[in-house]
């Protein structure tokens, strides 16, 4: 599996904003149909920090499985090197912040 610096190639959202960004540090905001997904990855050196601002959110984890889900004003984060995948977990859009840090960012598909 091959690392990439940017994965905004990989997948389809219907919106995404990058709102502060720093070496190792980085806040981007999401919003994604029922019908789209952030597909199955890690991070090597970065944790994913959810922070739902509408909608739901449903996350799958590897090591060990986990399915978390989320609604407005709530947290969860995804250590760096634990797979996870994040969908949408309700009938309409759902739009969340993504912090990542501490550390370099890169994105490795499972998929």
């Amino acid at each position: 599996m091959t690392a990439v610096k940017d994965a905004s190639h990989l997948y389809e959202v219907e919106r995404r904003a990058r709102h502060a960004e720093r070496p190792g540090f980085r806040i981007s905001e999401l919003q994604i149909s029922p019908k789209q997904k952030v597909p199955w990855h890690y991070h090597t050196k970065v944790a994913d920090t959810f922070y739902v601002l509408e909608g739901r959110l449903r996350i799958f984890l590897q090591d060990p499985k986990e399915d978390v889900r989320l609604g407005p004003g709530e947290t969860f984060t995804a250590r760096a090197g634990r797979p996870h995948l994040v969908t949408n977990d309700g009938e309409t859009s759902a739009t969340f912040l993504v912090l990542q840090g501490l550390g370099d960012y890169d994105f490795v598909s499972l998929t």
